[in-house]
């Protein structure tokens, strides 16, 4: 069953992930396994490890990806598997996820793996739990995917924290972490799209080192997720997400069970049909997969991510279907395989000639950027925005004179309960406020994430809204609304220029308005200590 080819006679030693990226022109494949519940001693555990024995025996394959509790359900950890395929001699990426352990328990995790000899950590900010023992768990999300990101690059520069003593300070011998993020190109709307992309940048900043996409079945949107890094030069090698379906499988994806999996409806009557072949559309399934990976590797991308609930005989037959094919191929699948969803937004002209996208920017996306169009947003943008940004201006702002006035009450006042009574009275109507105390209001076009956003996002949105609506509820994202408030400002753009934010527990409960005067929030503070 083995896959040969002469990209595939690599030493052992120069098989990394960093080095297969950075060095080398080899396109990576990676699968991805998710391990199951339940001792590592049972049968569908041994199911699931002589399954990823066999996959990872086939040549062509160069990593293997495992989850963390993916979904929002409990699973054996993924580093017990990795430490199996590790053993073999695999390459090795392990999903690390933040709704499940505060910064603490990320930190300790990521000593443990990387003293285990795992490099490779794909940062996550995770799905919202669905189940628990005894009911749904509460999530945690303390800090977020780029929060995560920060605290790995920290760690590789060798981590710096307070010591016992005032004034003083630890450092920590330097990790040796190979970080990823992901990213989600498949938005429907204009404001959950343009802020995923932001947010990749600021990723990449931040020290995300490849990029993975989400799940989608739209080759113009994969090829505009390659030529909007290049215009804004976020230089970083992307890994293409191509997983297998079946049409029971599509139409679960396409009701939204699982957040930022994208099934469009044209694409689940396509699978429906195939169903009804003798195979179920089992074949159809796998070309659909192998013309992906060709799609992806003919765009530019640097791998193809392959998942699904395979047999390793069935990744086998993908990988040889793709070899099968002649090199230019992928253009016509490209025109094949674009399903997108209704009044789908793009943020390039469509090219007549391809398909896909061209390097022209949407005429309609800058006209709304115009001076007409910035003033038709404003007069939809609320009241209380308006008079947020005015007051923001004149006493939250640093260089204010209403600010230099607030720091000297607050220097007098600190302790005052009746301007933390006053501030409660005016934020809690106002914004929905829960007292955090580093508030994040300014942030996020005055939008609290406290109150309006189940993973208290503070770095940009997640990936799973749907139609700029959140993953949990009915909620429209927090971060898709501040998009189209300041996009009337000309300002979207910038919304996430700007160092990570770690929200400071220790100031739960205390006055924010005191906290932002004396400079104790994170507005104020430069270290985040």
């Amino acid at each position: 069953m083995n896959l040969t080819s002469a990209s595939d006679t690599l030493a052992a030693s120069d098989r990394s992930l960093e080095h297969l990226l950075y060095n080398t022109d080899h396109y990576v494949i990676a699968v991805e396994i998710e391990t199951s519940r339940g001792l590592a001693s049972e049968n569908r555990w041994r199911r699931i490890v002589d399954y990823a024995r066999q996959v990872s025996d086939l040549d062509q394959v160069d990593l293997i990806s495992i989850t963390d509790n993916p979904g929002g359900h409990p699973h054996l950890s993924p580093e017990v598997l990795g430490a199996e395929l590790m053993e073999r001699g695999r390459e090795v990426n392990i999903h690390v996820c933040c709704k499940d352990a505060n910064r603490n328990g990320l930190e300790s995790r990521l000593w443990a793996l990387n003293s285990e000899g795992f490099r490779n950590i794909l940062a996550l900010t995770g799905d919202y739990p669905v189940e628990g023992f005894k009911g749904q768990a509460l999530p945690v999300f303390d800090i977020d995917s780029v929060g995560l990101l920060e605290l790995v690059r920290q760690m590789d520069a060798g981590l710096t924290v307070p010591g016992l003593k005032a004034g003083s300070t630890e450092s920590y011998q330097k990790a040796s972490l190979f970080p990823g993020a992901v990213v989600s190109p498949f938005k429907q709307h204009e404001g959950e799209h343009m802020t995923q992309l932001f947010k990749l940048a600021l990723k990449i900043e931040t020290g995300a080192r490849y990029i993975i996409t989400q799940i989608g079945y739209d080759s113009r949107k994969f090829d505009e997720l390659l030529k909007y890094m290049a215009l804004k030069g976020l230089n970083a090698p992307v890994i293409g997400n191509v997983y297998v379906l079946t049409a029971p499988v599509a139409r679960f994806f396409n009701r939204g069970t699982i957040p930022g999996v994208i099934v469009s409806n044209e694409l689940v009557e396509v699978a429906n049909a195939q169903e009804k072949s003798p195979d179920k559309g089992k074949s159809f399934f796998l070309e659909l997969a192998a013309k992906q990976i060709a799609i992806l590797k003919g765009l530019g991308y640097r791998g193809a991510y392959i998942g699904g609930r395979l047999k390793a005989d069935e990744v086998h037959t993908v990988l040889e279907i793709e070899r099968s094919f002649s090199p230019d191929d992928w253009k016509q699948f490209a025109r094949e395989i674009i399903f997108p969803q209704p009044n789908e937004f793009y943020y390039f002209e469509r090219d007549a000639e391809t398909g896909l996208s061209s390097t022209q920017i949407s005429k309609a996306y800058l006209a709304s950027k115009t001076p007409a169009g910035m003033a038709e947003l404003r007069r939809r943008t609320p009241l209380g925005y308006k008079f947020s940004r005015l007051t923001h201006d004149a006493v939250f702002d640093r260089g204010s004179l209403g600010f230099k006035l607030g720091q000297q009450v607050y220097k007098r006042l600190d302790q005052s309960n009746f301007f933390h009574t006053l501030e409660q009275a005016v934020k809690i109507p106002m914004f929905g406020c829960h007292d955090c105390g580093d508030c994040a209001l300014p942030d996020i076009a005055y939008l609290c994430p406290e109150s309006q956003c189940v993973k208290n996002m503070r770095n940009g949105p997640c990936g799973g809204t749907h139609q700029d609506t959140c993953e949990i509820g009915e909620k429209d994202c927090i971060w898709a609304r501040a998009y189209y408030r300041l996009k009337a400002y000309g300002q979207e753009e910038t919304m996430l220029r700007r160092p990570v934010i770690f929200k400071d527990g220790r100031l739960r409960g205390t006055s924010a308005w005191a906290n932002t005067f004396l400079g104790r929030d994170h507005h104020g503070r430069t270290d985040q200590d």
